[in-house]
């Protein structure tokens, strides 16, 4: 694996806002990667049990469209048992069992390996957190392909 370690990890702090949002992480998932160079594959962990982390199209309404797809699905009213927190608040324990606190992304010679129309983004629905983390974590291929 040369000088390179199997595994480097960065922790980004986020400010999602007091309402759901989608949070375009591309960037920082493309330079943390292509910092750390080579091939591998990117993970991308949120270590919040209301929030998730979705792979695809943003802009053109898609971001829109999945929060209000989520709104449908999971209404905010008094229908949950858990209740603490603002009104409906216990749709977002739920929301990550639809989208997973979790994306693996291939990396190749150091640049994410994803679609021309995809993007890394955390969606958060919980409007009483406004600070999220995330955890990018890239796992190096070892240098002459053995092992994989």
């Amino acid at each position: 694996m040369g000088n390179r370690p199997p595994m480097r990890t960065k922790l980004i702090d986020l400010r999602t806002g007091g309402e759901e949002s989608v949070t375009d992480i591309t960037r920082q998932c493309a330079d943390f990667v292509a910092e750390a160079g080579g091939d591998g594959l990117l993970n991308v962990f949120v270590p919040h049990a209301t929030a998730g982390v979705a792979i695809m199209e943003l802009g053109s309404g898609s971001d829109d469209d999945l929060l209000a797809a989520l709104r449908d699905l999971l209404p905010a009213d008094d229908r949950w048992r858990h209740r603490h927190g603002s009104p409906g608040h216990g749709r977002s324990h739920v929301m990550p069992a639809m989208i997973a606190p979790y994306a693996t992304i291939p990396v190749v010679s150091g640049e994410l390996a994803l679609g021309t129309w995809q993007s890394v983004a955390i969606v958060d629905v919980n409007v009483d957190n406004p600070r999220r983390q995330v955890r990018l974590s890239f796992l190096t291929s070892p240098a002459d392909g053995a092992g994989w």
